[in-house]
Parts: structure tokens; C-alpha cells; sequence
């Protein structure tokens, strides 16, 4: 039978501290997207950018499945799609991940990690012309969420500069027939808000299968409650979570670390 883990060789005594702690969060927050039910088997990418650099990331091997992803195991890219180091073995990089996450490594300087998902329910409000609706607390969070529209497969090089555009300062955006993504200068945040940004999908297909009169929050509640969740109001969301997110990992399998 063959091995339930992949052996890689830790690379921990060959990266700078910095850089390795990225490398534990980022395997961390493949395991939790996979342990929070947001995966499409193989599909799918979050990569963190390589401390102290701005042209280089850290991103999944094509052919794992999030919860087998370590530490070790993450491909380093630059922006021009050059491997940087990769362990050995034939798993590369999907080029639709490189397309999205290059583009926005490139443009926005305040983003650390980004995270696109397929999940059944961001696909759903994806190819809803009403979009995400403000019906609660936590879909009010994003009022001002990005829209980007389908273009095919995300494989061409000239849509990154579109994607960039539409993403423009926000820290989510749902790609239109397609999926989520967020963004944020953390690992922690980006998860915290991808996190979010799925409840907020699932209660509206929830809430619109009732078949109900929705009850919509005035313009002024939306506004005054998406000004709240704003990182620099009352605190930056996802970092207070994180720790225990991590020891939540640790009870389970604490193999990411390696």
C-alpha cells in the first residue's frame, strides 16, 4: 500500500525563521480551509508572500490534497512564474493559481496571503446577479465586496490586470460564475474573512429557500456595520482567533508543522 503521508524533508534549517513561520501558517490555513469543508479536492490555491520580498510566494503543489499540505511541502514562485524551490517531487504549480495570486501579490503591497475557494455555496451567490445581499451581521461586513466577471479558465496573463482593477482596494471579491477569494496582511485575516464570506453565502441560500419575505437593513445599518468591521475600528479580524485555530490543528494533526 503506499504511504498516507508524502515524505518531504523539512526545510525548516533552510529557510529564515521568518519565512518558516509563514510556511507553518500557510500549511495551518490549508488544513483549516480543508477541516472547514471549503476544498475541491485538488482545485483551488492560497499562497502567503515570502517575508521581506516583494516578488516571491508561497503557494500548494498541484496534486495534493489540502490536508496533506505541510510546511515543507509549499512551492516558492517569483512574479514571473519561476520556481524559486520546490521539493522533490512531480507535483508543479496549477496555472490558474499562479494567474490569480501573481496578479494580486503584484499590485497589492498590504497583502500577505490570498485564498480563492470553489465552494458549492460561493459558486451558488456567484451566479446570482443579486450578488451577496447585506441580509445579515456578517454578509453587512462585506457591503463593499469586489466583482469580477467570468472570463474562462483564469490561464491567460492579460486577465490579471482586470482582476487587479476590479479587486481594487477591497479585501474580498466574488468571481462572478466562479468562486470567492479574499485577501488580507495576514494568513489570519484572509482566513478569518474567507471564513466569514462562506457563512454569509450559506445563510443566504438559506434564508432565500425559505421561500420568506427577506427583511433588508437600511443603507445607513449596512454602512455603520461594515464601518465597524473595518480592521482599524475595533480590531484587526482574524489575529485574536488564530492561536486557537492553531491548537485546534494541533489536537487533530499536528503534521502541517512539518
Amino acid at each position: 500500500m503506499p504511504d498516507a503521508v508524502l515524505p518531504i524533508r523539512s526545510v525548516r534549517d533552510e529557510v529564515s525563521p521568518q519565512e518558516w513561520e509563514t510556511r507553518v501558517n500557510l500549511a495551518a490555513c490549508y488544513r483549516l480551509v480543508a477541516l472547514y469543508g471549503m476544498t475541491d479536492m485538488i482545485a483551488n490555491h492560497i499562497s502567503a508572500r515570502v517575508p521581506g520580498t516583494h516578488d516571491q510566494f508561497l503557494i500548494n503543489p498541484y496534486g495534493m490534497f489540502y490536508e496533506e499540505i505541510t510546511a515543507s511541502s509549499l512551492i516558492k514562485l517569483d512574479l514571473d512564474g519561476k520556481v524559486v524551490w520546490k521539493p522533490d517531487f512531480e507535483y508543479g504549480v496549477n496555472q490558474a493559481g499562479f494567474v490569480i495570486h501573481s496578479a494580486i501579490h503584484a499590485a497589492r503591497h498590504d497583502v500577505d496571503c490570498v485564498i480563492h475557494t470553489h465552494t458549492a455555496a460561493g459558486m451558488a451567490i456567484a451566479s446570482m446577479k443579486c450578488g451577496l445581499l447585506p441580509l445579515t451581521q456578517t454578509a453587512m461586513r462585506f457591503a463593499h465586496i469586489a466583482y469580477h466577471d467570468y472570463e474562462g479558465v483564469a490561464l491567460d496573463l492579460d486577465e490579471r490586470a482586470r482582476l487587479v482593477a476590479d479587486l481594487g482596494d477591497a479585501n474580498a471579491m466574488i468571481l462572478r460564475s466562479h468562486g470567492l477569494l479574499t485577501v488580507g496582511p495576514t494568513i489570519a485575516q484572509a482566513f478569518n474573512a474567507m471564513h466569514r464570506l462562506e457563512l454569509a453565502c450559506k445563510t443566504q441560500l438559506m434564508t432565500m429557500a425559505a421561500d420568506q419575505e427577506l427583511i433588508m437593513p437600511s443603507d445607513a445599518v449596512v454602512e455603520r456595520t461594515a464601518e465597524l468591521f473595518k480592521p482599524n475600528v475595533r480590531r484587526p479580524f482574524g489575529l485574536l482567533e488564530w492561536p486557537g485555530l492553531l491548537r485546534q490543528l494541533d489536537r487533530r494533526d499536528p503534521s502541517y508543522r512539518s
